[in-house]
């Protein structure tokens, strides 16, 4: 009987124990059904959202193809139509003077008249639109958008399944998908982590003549030529000059030291022709380059003619963040190893209503420039402007790789 007892009360207490965990257990059922339906709600709503946004842009795009042909179509019917009744005239006119007797001399002359009159007659409309219809343009822009989404949604699947772990974040793809204002742009634009610290050395075979080389680390505006020897490398029309390095893949960051005078630091392409005209070959004012421009005043971003001007003071140290993945270039503002994002250049995209040039030319030509190997490219474009390469601040490299 006291087994028997002693067992029952064993039952007992692994029955409560059983009845405890099935509580618990029943919980976490309900825990767990009740949290994946509020994701799944939320993921429904965030997907109805994105197909709302798609399907205005959708329809914001077939609207301007609309306008685009129903503006150049007008044109090009009226100049259509002109050509053939100016056609019918002169065909007229010459089937009339054909059927002139040629004993009838005042007819002739009549008839001869009429058709120089016609032939010399040049009232043509004249067509406003370019050679190029603008609505085309239209397919490279969806494009960059199905990129955009296809490269997001890719890392953030990445993500979820645990192998992004440097993959875009929900706010990064916001800003990919569409544009903050400037200021916001420039508050949360940070570098990922592991940056490769880059150093550069300044190739005397790009140096203008008009540029005065310190080794391979400073450069200096002069006002008397330099006999350089002939170089098929050399700038001959703007006062720039290139480092030997070459960057193709990964992550490059680097420093400068403006020294004085008005300077231009940024990247262009290996295969730039640096015999271009100034207006053509100055850093940014073409699609093979771009910069960050110190003008005395202000700093300006300039990429294919471009400009953005940016409101902050003025930093003797500028930061260069280059992320060939990202396809993105990043300039900073250096200080007491803290580092003030100036601006960044990257295909983004606008919200409703935002139109802003220098990010549209952005949208639109920028990733083709990753194309390409690019080299660092200095401009000193005032007599006795001088930069200084680096040295890093190993502080600095320190936040970035944190970051």
């Amino acid at each position: 009987q006291a087994q028997q007892a002693k067992f029952l009360s064993d039952a007992e207490n692994e029955l409560e124990e059983l009845a405890v965990t099935i509580a618990q257990a029943k919980k976490m059922v309900e825990l767990i059904k009740g949290a994946a339906t509020k994701e799944r709600e939320r993921v429904e709503k965030l997907f109805a959202e994105a197909s709302e946004v798609l399907a205005t842009f959708q329809k914001e795009v077939a609207g301007f193809i609309e306008h685009g042909e129903r503006s150049m179509l007008g044109e090009a019917e009226a100049d259509l139509r002109w050509k053939e009744e100016r056609r019918a005239k002169l065909v007229q006119c010459k089937q009339n003077l054909e059927n002139v007797p040629s004993t009838d001399t005042i007819y002739f002359l009549q008839e001869f008249q009429a058709l120089k009159v016609a032939m010399e007659e040049n009232l043509s409309p004249a067509l406003s639109f370019q050679n190029e219809l603008n609505f085309t343009k239209c397919t490279q822009a969806v494009d960059t958008v199905k990129d955009v989404l296809s490269a997001a949604c890719k890392k953030q699947w990445d993500h979820l399944q645990g192998k992004g772990i440097d993959g875009l974040s929900f706010l990064e793809m916001e800003e990919g998908l569409c544009s903050p204002s400037p200021s916001a742009r420039r508050s949360f634009h940070h570098p990922p982590s592991s940056p490769l610290a880059f150093i550069i050395d300044l190739d005397s075979d790009t140096a203008d003549k008009f540029i005065q080389l310190f080794g391979t680390k400073g450069a200096k505006r002069v006002l008397c030529p330099i006999p350089y020897p002939e170089s098929p490398t050399r700038f001959i029309n703007c006062e720039q000059v290139l480092g030997v390095n070459l960057m193709n893949r990964g992550n490059y960051y680097w420093e400068v030291e403006l020294i004085d005078g008005w300077v231009s630091i940024g990247v262009i392409a290996e295969d730039f022709d640096p015999q271009q005209s100034y207006n053509r070959g100055r850093l940014g004012r073409n699609e093979k380059s771009c910069c960050l421009q110190w003008n005395g005043q202000n700093y300006v971003a300039w990429f294919g003619g471009f400009e953005s001007v940016i409101q902050q003071p003025f930093f003797h140290t500028i930061g260069v963040f280059l992320e060939y993945s990202e396809k993105a270039l990043t300039f900073y503002g250096v200080k007491d190893s803290k580092m003030t994002c100036l601006q960044q250049l990257k295909v983004s995209h606008f919200a409703k209503g935002q139109f802003d040039p220098f990010q549209n030319k952005i949208n639109h030509q920028f990733a083709s420039l990753f194309l390409c190997k690019l080299k660092p490219a200095f401009f000193l474009e005032s007599v006795d402007a001088h930069l200084q390469i680096g040295p890093l601040k190993k502080d600095c490299v320190s936040v970035l790789k944190r970051r």
